[in-house]
């Protein structure tokens, strides 16, 4: 058994650099995401460091993989996403991507609003595409106030201030790509003439 676990073990490194390689993220990044420092994930990654799950955790989640998969990988991975809902503020994220770093896709659920709520805009770095697969929502980007329905689409940079709401009245589903590096896909939407609506 304890052979067994040595093995295992020593399989850690390796299974560590393919998947950040396979992804195309450096230490560095992967040190932002996880808050382990450049040189303990080198020594992992080279074996010359024993994984602890103080140093798996952080990783399983950043790599959005299940923990065992970082321990004892088969060898062919599954190709299935099994998304783990994330609630803030009451918005239900499920990601759809298992990578950090490069482009990100999200199934989310805004319930909604408030007729009080917080209207007040944000920026970050990145840029968004957002298609709306169920319900409505608004779309405040800028000076634009805009309500998006079922098949429709935007892109915008997220460095101009934004907010997505859902004026109601049940929930809104949306399909929401996110490239924090600035990625832009090639799908845009325009404002409809305030006639054009159905």
């Amino acid at each position: 058994m304890a052979k067994d676990d040595a093995v295992a073990l020593a399989g850690v490194g390796p299974r560590l650099r393919a998947l950040r390689t396979r992804r195309g993220i450096t230490l560095t990044q992967l040190a932002d995401l996880t808050g382990i420092s450049v040189s303990t994930l080198s020594r992992l990654e080279s074996g010359n460091r024993r994984p602890t799950l103080e140093l798996l955790l952080p990783l399983a989640r950043a790599y959005q993989v299940a923990l065992d998969e970082l321990v004892d990988a088969p060898d062919t991975g599954d190709p299935r996403v099994r998304p783990k809902p994330m609630v803030r503020h009451g918005i239900t994220f499920l990601p759809l991507t298992r990578r950090p770093g490069g482009l990100q896709a999200f199934k989310v659920i805004f319930p909604p609003d408030a007729p009080t709520g917080d209207r007040s805009q944000q920026t970050h770095e990145g840029y968004e595409w957002l298609y709306v697969l169920s319900g409505r929502l608004r779309l405040l980007l800028g000076e634009n106030d805009l309500i998006l329905t079922s098949g429709e689409v935007a892109e915008f940079d997220t460095r101009v201030p934004h907010r997505v709401l859902n004026p109601g009245p049940g929930p809104a589903e949306a399909l929401i790509l996110f490239g924090p590096q600035g990625e832009r896909l090639h799908v845009r939407a325009r404002p409809s003439a305030p006639d054009a609506r159905p």
